[in-house]
């Protein structure tokens, strides 16, 4: 049996098996998008965390106690290699460094903005290896039970205008202590608003560039500022 039958025509197994992935911090979004990135069948993976594993990442986060202590990405490698044991997975256990290499589709579940904007930028000046450059971006924010979706696509210049507005600085952003505001349930619904992007990019389907989620009033919003919609 394919096991892969059931999802068929939502994620189509050529494109997929054709493309690699990057997820750049492995916390409460990022584990979670790894493991649905494993699922479907990504071949090819890297995750990259300098953090180690905490007591309160197993509430929130989905580590197991027997982590406590280890490297993020060297407890969760085996985890993505139990759901799919045909994946490659290169585990980077250190900060994003502008220039080294990253795959078609990079997911960014950091939880500083001044980091987002570091990676975004290093992208954006071509300090990658674009012989095999990023293709697609998920910016995945999540407060409480508000999360915030965003994606860009390198051929698409105004999704990447777009983005870069939403990069404000950390004296804007909304002040919060992210340990306290977090739970897995909101983590995993953030995920799969990031990998669903990532599988209608697959297919070649419009891309929803900024999405506002709350839960507890249970409101979805498409570009809740505006910027998508701003002239270029």
């Amino acid at each position: 049996m394919d096991r892969f039958a059931r999802q068929g025509n939502l994620v189509p197994r050529r494109a997929i098996e054709q493309c690699a992935a990057t997820v750049i911090g492995v916390g409460a979004v990022g584990r979670q998008v790894a493991l649905q990135l494993a699922a479907i069948g990504i071949p090819r993976m890297t995750i990259q965390d300098f953090d180690t594993v905490e007591e309160t990442n197993v509430v929130t986060q989905g580590y197991r106690m027997t982590d406590i202590g280890v490297a993020k990405v060297l407890a969760l490698q085996p985890a993505l290699q139990a759901i799919n044991p045909d994946i490659v997975v290169d585990a980077r256990c250190y900060q994003f460094l502008p220039g080294e290499h990253v795959e078609d589709a990079v997911f960014c579940a950091v939880d500083s903005i001044e980091t987002r904007a570091r990676i975004w930028q290093a992208l954006e000046a071509g300090a990658t290896d674009y012989a095999r450059g990023w293709k697609f971006w998920s910016d995945t924010r999540m407060m409480g039970e508000t999360i915030r979706s965003l994606t860009a696509t390198r051929d698409n210049d105004s999704s990447r205008k777009a983005y870069s507005k939403t990069l404000f600085t950390a004296a804007e952003a909304q002040q919060g202590q992210c340990t306290g505001r977090s739970t897995i349930y909101a983590a995993n619904l953030a995920a799969s608003l990031a990998v669903h992007q990532f599988t209608r990019w697959l297919r070649g389907f419009p891309l929803d560039n900024d999405l506002l989620f709350n839960l507890l009033s249970s409101e979805l919003t498409l570009d809740p500022e505006g910027i998508a919609a701003e002239p270029a």
